[in-house]
């Protein structure tokens, strides 16, 4: 990793199928951040067992991710890909962070209010610490700037207090991180309820475009998306619907949204529909098909896992050593 460049750190968790939203919100950007900055992209799948998971499900999501990652163009040669829980580094430092973070702190973070209501057979201490790993995971890799949503701004902030409260009593040991504010990605929101964002964790699935679903399918969720009644092809926040997928639209083609509206200005919205649908097809198209090939050369994906789990404990280690010596724990013996 060159010296020269910002860190960035950001992961997804392995469960539920990547959706549109996130290729369009956040992988396509990710990609576009390889040539300015020294990019890790995890797998978090130790965030993602605060939930119970099917072991074997667990297993071949988080590999299937791990496609989509390379599928959208994300270079391991460029940026680090990596499984979380082949860096044990992470539980490591997230067992120290524990010990720095007080429980009022974690009584304000609102996600764990919300799983704790979806979840209420299975709130666990795991669910009630998950934004402490998620400090553990910026802080190991010196993190200058962290792409965030807003559902994720409080996570940022409780590692910012985190990592200060630390430096506070042992010197200037972490990097503060900071928000990656970029070029905004596109904002999809659901298919069936357009005013809430689209999300991979949403039981119904017609409200979601998977990264992988079959043309057939994308076309039937498309032409099946709440509109409205006056059949006029308008970006407008009170047409939802059709504001919704005119982003789409121009998301996937990069037509701008008044180029969009005089393209379908006469047009119906059977038309207008299926144009979005063709559209995304075509985009996902290249993406589905190269998902396909890299699961047939399993050396490949094999030294891939293999190398971007060895550069992340290197880097990580460094972190990580620093600490221990920092709170007193004993030297190992080489």
């Amino acid at each position: 990793m060159s010296d020269e460049k910002k860190i960035i750190f950001s992961g997804m968790q392995p469960s539920g199928l990547i959706t549109l939203g996130n290729y369009l919100g956040a992988l396509n950007n990710w990609r576009k951040m390889q040539d300015d900055y020294n990019c890790l992209y995890c797998i978090v799948d130790m965030h993602a067992i605060t939930i119970r998971q099917d072991p074997a499900k667990l297993r071949k999501q988080a590999k299937e991710l791990l496609l989509q990652y390379l599928a959208v163009g994300l270079d391991p040669q460029k940026s680090i890909l990596y499984y979380q829980s082949h860096v044990s580094q992470h539980a490591e430092l997230g067992w120290i962070l524990n010990c720095y973070t007080y429980m009022g702190e974690l009584n304000r973070m609102t996600q764990f209010k919300e799983k704790s209501l979806s979840h209420a057979d299975n709130i666990n201490a795991g669910l009630f610490t998950y934004p402490v790993l998620m400090a553990a995971d910026i802080l190991l890799y010196q993190t200058d700037l962290v792409p965030v949503g807003e559902d994720q701004r409080q996570h940022l902030e409780i590692t910012r207090d985190i990592a200060a409260r630390f430096n506070g009593v042992y010197g200037d040991v972490f990097k503060i991180p900071e928000a990656y504010i970029g070029k905004v990605g596109a904002r999809i929101m659901a298919l069936q309820d357009p005013t809430k964002k689209m999300s991979k964790s949403d039981e119904n699935k017609n409200n979601t475009i998977a990264l992988l679903d079959e043309p057939a399918v994308v076309m039937n969720k498309i032409k099946r998306a709440v509109t409205d009644s006056d059949n006029e092809v308008r970006y407008s926040d009170d047409k939802p619907g059709i504001k919704n997928l005119l982003n789409i639209y121009c998301a996937v083609t990069g037509e701008s949204v008044e180029a969009a509206e005089k393209e379908f200005a006469n047009a119906g919205y059977g038309t207008f529909k299926t144009a979005v649908g063709e559209a995304v097809v075509a985009n996902l198209e290249p993406i589905q098909q190269k998902v396909k090939d890299l699961a047939k050369n399993q050396d490949y994906i094999d030294s891939v896992i293999k190398e971007g789990a060895e550069k992340a404990s290197r880097l990580a280690q460094r972190t990580l050593q620093k600490v221990q010596k920092k709170i007193g724990f004993p030297a190992r013996i080489k």
